[in-house]
């Protein structure tokens, strides 16, 4: 089974841990509501995960232009 972690706003593999079984207090996904956990985690047919989270130059990006927040997306 695997982890995979992708960009919510470009699309961009971050990473991947292979991993035996997934613990979600150890990913801290135990920290998301809900509604984050529906929006941002998804699972595949053979038990991998799927993870949306923010690559380093959208974060950055972001940072630079507060106002970016306010949009779905930001990257066409």
């Amino acid at each position: 089974m695997a982890v995979y972690y992708s960009c919510k706003h470009c699309g961009v593999h971050i990473g991947k841990l292979d991993v035996a079984s997934v613990d979600s207090t150890n990913l801290g996904f135990d920290h998301l509501s809900d509604q984050e956990r529906e929006e941002y985690i998804s699972y595949g047919d053979h038990g991998d995960v799927y993870v949306k989270s923010i690559c380093e130059d959208c974060y950055e990006m972001l940072r630079r232009n507060p106002d970016l927040h306010a949009l779905d997306t930001f990257i066409q």
